[in-house]
């Protein structure tokens, strides 16, 4: 009973430290990690949003399965929504009309059983996350939680902190640091059963997030890009690569039934 005991006082102690070192590494995975190999000296904090960290029994099981998963996830809204089947929904941020109207079509045939996973960026992330408000969805960013970025999503990140979720690794208002995004994106993976790739180009963080999700054996499905289009290639080039095709609504009912 007495070991029993320390390792809960320890355990106490452990969350307290992974935010203290989340505060001041800016939630560097990397420092942090090693703040906790060492043994370093830290504070108890009161975060202005709430916190999870990775010793605490409510941790998410999904991001446990990542290779690096996160020591810290910051949020706003209702994380049991992590619980929930998941399909994320990924493409270009500069992308063009016909995605935003496609992004629409396939939120609309599968939100009402599945929560709706993007990064709130602008584009089809966005596009994403409206077209589901009348139901659930998540949005993971790569900046801190209590940072609007970018600020054209003002009125949706704020909605969807009181009637959703955001996550975020990173705390308070840390800087949305170009190399957050990449790091951001196996998140998305790691709470999603399947992934819809609407519009990309070859060179973006929409093949990033695919990379993540076959490290993880989540499927990927990809809607084809007209001939014509050769602005965005990165759908048939991962159709070519071996990624599922989707190419009409009443296929993806029977693919997400």
């Amino acid at each position: 009973m007495r070991d029993a005991r320390l390792v809960v006082i320890n355990m106490n102690q452990l969350h307290q430290a992974i935010a203290w070192y989340s505060t001041c590494y800016k939630g560097d995975w990397s420092e942090i990690a090693r703040a906790i190999q060492n043994h370093e000296d830290y504070q108890a904090l009161s975060p202005s949003s709430s916190y999870i960290t990775i010793v605490d029994d409510a941790y998410p099981a999904c991001f446990r399965r990542l290779r690096y998963p996160p020591w810290i996830l910051y949020y706003r809204g209702n994380l049991e929504l992590l619980n929930s089947k998941a399909i994320g929904i990924v493409g270009a941020r500069n992308c063009s009309q016909q995605a935003l109207s496609n992004t629409l079509s396939v939120v609309q045939s599968i939100k009402d059983h599945y929560v709706i996973v993007s990064g709130l960026a602008k584009g089809i992330d966005a596009m994403a996350h409206r077209s589901a408000l009348d139901r659930k969805t998540i949005g993971i960013i790569g900046c801190g939680i209590d940072r609007i970025y970018p600020k054209v999503n003002e009125d949706l990140y704020r909605y969807m902190a009181k009637e959703h979720l955001i996550l975020s690794e990173y705390p308070g208002s840390t800087a949305p640091l170009r190399h957050h995004f990449p790091w951001r994106n196996r998140l998305i993976a790691g709470c999603i059963d399947a992934l819809i790739v609407i519009e990309a180009t070859c060179r973006s963080g929409t093949m990033l997030t695919v990379n993540a999700c076959n490290e993880l054996g989540v499927p990927v499905y990809c809607l084809p890009t007209a001939f014509e289009n050769d602005a965005y290639p990165g759908c048939n080039h991962l159709i070519e690569q071996g990624a599922n095709i989707v190419s009409n609504r009443e296929e993806l009912k029977k693919i997400f039934p």
